[in-house]
C-alpha cells in the first residue's frame, strides 16, 4: 500500500498565486470569519472569564464564582413572558441550590435599567423574591463568547444589527470547568427540577464515584462504573446489587 503514502515534502493544497485569483474567494470575508469566531466550549472547558454590569453591582466573573458550583443561564430579552416564567422559577428555588452551594447568575441582552424593572415585574406576577444577579449584556458579547446564539438567530439580528440570543444553560464546577450545558430554542421554557437534578448528578458522581442512569432524582441507586470490581465496589459502598456478571 505504499502507493498512499504522501511523502512528507509533498504539498496537498492549491498554490497561493491561483488561490487568491479566483473570482469566487474573498480574502476579506475569510478574515472577518476567523476573527468573529467563538472559542470552542466544551465539557471540560474553563468557563471563559469577562467583566460585567450585573443588578448586584460589577463583577469579574471568576473572582465572582469564587470556587464554588454556578449556574451560568441566558434570556433572550428583558419582559418576555417565557423569560419571566423562568427567572420566577428560579428565584422560587434558590434556596434548593443554596442548600447545594450553587450559585445563580442570569444574562439578558438589556440594560441595568430595564433589568431592574423587569425584576419588580418578574416579582410581581410570578410571586417570587429574586435575589441573584442578572447580567446587562446589551451588546450580546458575553452572549456571542458562549455562543448563546443559534444558526437562524447569527442572521436573525435586531435593529442594531446584533444576533438575538437563545435559552443556555452553562453548570460550572468549583474548578471553573463547563461541566453541563443545555441550549433551548426561544420558544421553549426551561425545567428548573431538570437543571437540580442535573447539578445532583454530577455532585454525586463527584463525591462517590458513581455514575446515575435514566431518569435518576436522589434517593435511586446508582451505577458503580465497570471498571471497579465487584469486590472492590462491595468493599467501598457496602451492599451492590450485580445486575449482570
Amino acid at each position: 500500500m505504499a502507493s498512499l503514502l504522501v511523502r512528507p515534502s509533498t504539498r496537498i493544497f492549491t498554490p497561493r498565486r491561483p488561490l487568491l485569483r479566483q473570482p469566487n474567494i474573498s480574502v476579506r470575508r475569510l478574515a472577518t470569519i476567523m476573527a468573529d469566531e467563538q472559542p470552542r466550549l466544551r465539557l471540560g472547558s474553563i468557563a471563559p472569564n469577562f467583566q460585567a454590569k450585573t443588578t448586584q453591582g460589577e463583577i469579574d466573573f471568576h473572582a465572582w464564582l469564587d470556587d464554588k458550583w454556578a449556574i451560568l443561564f441566558s434570556h433572550p430579552a428583558d419582559f418576555t413572558p417565557v423569560c419571566t416564567t423562568e427567572l420566577g422559577a428560579f428565584a422560587k428555588m434558590k434556596n434548593e441550590f443554596d442548600k447545594r452551594g450553587v450559585k445563580l447568575i442570569g444574562l439578558s441582552a438589556n440594560d441595568l435599567s430595564s433589568h431592574k424593572r423587569w425584576i419588580s415585574d418578574i416579582d410581581e406576577t410570578q410571586g417570587s423574591n429574586l435575589q441573584f444577579p442578572i447580567i446587562a449584556d446589551a451588546d450580546r458579547k458575553i452572549a456571542w463568547t458562549y455562543d448563546m446564539v443559534d444558526a437562524q438567530d447569527i442572521t436573525n439580528k435586531d435593529e442594531k444589527g446584533i444576533a438575538f440570543t437563545i435559552r443556555s444553560v452553562f453548570v460550572i464546577d468549583p474548578a471553573k470547568k463547563i461541566r453541563l450545558t443545555m441550549m433551548y430554542p426561544a420558544s421553549t421554557g426551561r425545567n428548573t427540577a431538570e437543571v437540580l437534578r442535573v447539578v445532583d448528578s454530577l455532585q454525586k458522581g463527584d463525591a462517590k464515584g458513581v455514575v446515575t442512569p435514566i431518569d435518576w432524582v436522589p434517593g435511586d441507586d446508582v451505577i458503580v462504573p465497570p471498571t471497579v470490581k465487584t469486590e472492590d465496589a462491595r468493599k467501598k459502598f457496602g451492599q451492590v446489587r450485580e445486575v449482570k456478571p
